[in-house]
């Protein structure tokens, strides 16, 4: 039915958007995903560019622990010594922050694109959400939920 659908993104999507800069720790994040109950946000810089996707997925996948390619570096620069906590604790803050957990190849949509299309990629992407942009900045967020409240509405 959405394919026949004359419905546009900017008739269902959620304007009042939760966001984070990427230097968000991802413990921030998984508290707003609960005070806001929701599953996903977008990453944008202080422009409101999208720089990319946050789920409860890949909260999930995070582990705070070095993986092996940045413990063998780390074991390089010590050559044999205990490296200094400071450093350590500033690469596990690092490690802590939205910009490594993210998906950065976002697919998103203009407020003119038709509920048909913004179904299709979702479907076509496996993805929750879809970003919708207007000039290259981040005005709304069209979900599944969205596109399932419009086709409930429109039957």
């Amino acid at each position: 039915m959405l394919e026949t659908s004359t419905l546009t993104a900017a008739d269902v999507m959620s304007r009042k958007l939760v966001t984070v800069p990427p230097d968000t720790s991802v413990r921030q994040v998984a508290k707003l995903f609960a005070t806001h109950h929701i599953s996903g946000m977008p990453v944008v810089d202080p422009e409101g560019h999208v720089l990319g996707i946050v789920s409860e997925t890949d909260l999930l996948q995070w582990s705070d622990e070095p993986t092996p390619k940045q413990s063998w570096w780390l074991q390089m620069l010590a050559e044999g010594t205990d490296l200094a906590p400071e450093y350590l604790n500033m690469i596990k803050s690092e490690r802590e922050k939205v910009l490594h957990v993210m998906h950065s190849n976002v697919v998103s949509v203009t407020e003119e694109t038709r509920l048909g299309d913004i179904a299709k990629l979702i479907i076509s992407k496996a993805i929750k959400r879809v970003p919708v942009l207007r000039d290259g900045k981040l005005v709304g967020i069209v979900s599944r939920a969205d596109l399932v409240r419009a086709l409930a509405q429109n039957s």
